[in-house]
């Protein structure tokens, strides 16, 4: 079933010109992301069940806050 649609996910996506890398990237922006709401935040305990350090996570969550601060503080200029 997850096969099945992460073709048509990938079909999409080629169709609309995404390089592999963005892909990669936000695929694993959103992955962290619902992976730390569903423990309700708590970087220790997503970090275990996504099988990485938690210093490795917060660096990640990190990076993703200050790129979208990035785009905020340029359509205000």
């Amino acid at each position: 079933m997850i096969h099945n649609r992460l073709e048509t996910l990938v079909d999409e996506m080629l169709e609309g010109h995404i390089l592999l890398d963005e892909a990669m990237c936000e695929f694993e922006k959103l992955y962290i992301k619902k992976a730390l709401a569903r423990h309700k935040q708590h970087i220790s305990n997503t970090a275990a069940i996504l099988g990485i350090h938690r210093n490795t996570l917060a660096k990640r969550v990190a990076t993703y806050k200050r790129q979208e601060r990035k785009p905020a503080k340029q359509a205000k200029a």
